[in-house]
């Protein structure tokens, strides 16, 4: 199966949805983990601008990653996976050592969780499309940190708020790619229109596969997926769960709708039977 084939199609229109009704296209991430040297320039960069706190320089046992997951002062995570794969050569078959690396990130969803389940207006969604979080509306409730289905946001410690990528909502402004894209050496993490960075990455695995990298695929592109596709999105050369993503993710809220019309169906129903017993003793 090609890419050609596979070609998700367009996204939802959130930004108009969330009353701006004139807009720059989506804005997003294409991160091809093919290309990842694991410099963390992306990761330094990122506490740089943002002026994010360490978090500790633990190499976890005999790891290169030292900030282990995303979370409140970790924005960019860049995952170290080091696998021995078996290989058919003639005369005799073995085995060889491949280094997969890939610089993970908020996926900025179509259907955010976060956003969705926000009590004060702390997190919203931006002219780009991007969903970023206010800290002076924060209130550190946590709601946000159950909803995202990627564990992304957490709360860090010195104040309970919630803190995650912003995608670099500032640089935006003023024409500027995020800092983690700017800092990248291999253009592992390209930044840019998200149909546009859509249309590069199916070209790129349809490369890749006929270059003898069948394993190539493409993980957050589809709209059709439990998050309505991501805003930052991936070129994976293994399954999801080897890079420590999951497989189906689903936002808890995407079916809020049908949920509260199921609700209000069955409010009716109950109001209309207890209308009828009523009214059939006042007959009697």
């Amino acid at each position: 199966m090609t890419a050609q084939q596979i070609r998700p199609g367009p996204l939802q229109d959130v930004t108009a949805e969330a009353g701006f009704a004139a807009h720059p296209p989506r804005m997003g991430f294409f991160t091809d983990t093919s290309v990842c040297i694991g410099c963390k320039a992306c990761e330094v960069a990122c506490k740089e601008w943002n002026l994010i706190p360490d978090d500790g320089f633990n190499l976890l046992g005999m790891s290169f990653d030292n900030t282990g997951q995303l979370g409140a002062n970790s924005w960019r995570h860049v995952a170290f996976i080091e696998q021995q794969r078996p290989v058919r050569r003639e005369p005799v078959d073995g085995t060889e050592l491949r280094w997969l690396m890939a610089s993970d990130v908020c996926k900025h969803c179509t259907h955010a969780g976060c956003l969705d389940v926000c009590p004060t207006g702390a997190l919203f969604r931006t002219e780009f499309g991007t969903v970023v979080v206010q800290q002076d509306i924060c209130n550190g409730c946590g709601y946000c940190v159950s909803a995202c289905p990627f564990g992304v946001i957490e709360r860090r410690e010195e104040d309970g708020r919630a803190w995650k990528c912003t995608m670099c909502y500032d640089r935006l402004h003023d024409g500027l790619e995020p800092a983690c894209a700017k800092a990248c050496p291999t253009d592992s993490i390209q930044f840019g229109p998200l149909d546009e960075l859509r249309e590069r990455a199916a070209d790129r695995v349809d490369q890749l596969r006929s270059s003898g990298v069948p394993e190539a695929r493409l993980y957050g592109e589809d709209p059709g997926d439990g998050v309505g596709g991501d805003g930052a999105f991936f070129l994976l050369l293994d399954e999801p769960e080897v890079y420590g993503l999951p497989p189906d993710p689903v936002a808890p809220t995407r079916d809020l709708a049908r949920i509260y019309g199921f609700a209000a169906a069955a409010a009716g129903a109950l109001l209309a039977a207890a209308v009828s017993v009523f009214a059939g003793g006042r007959r009697r």
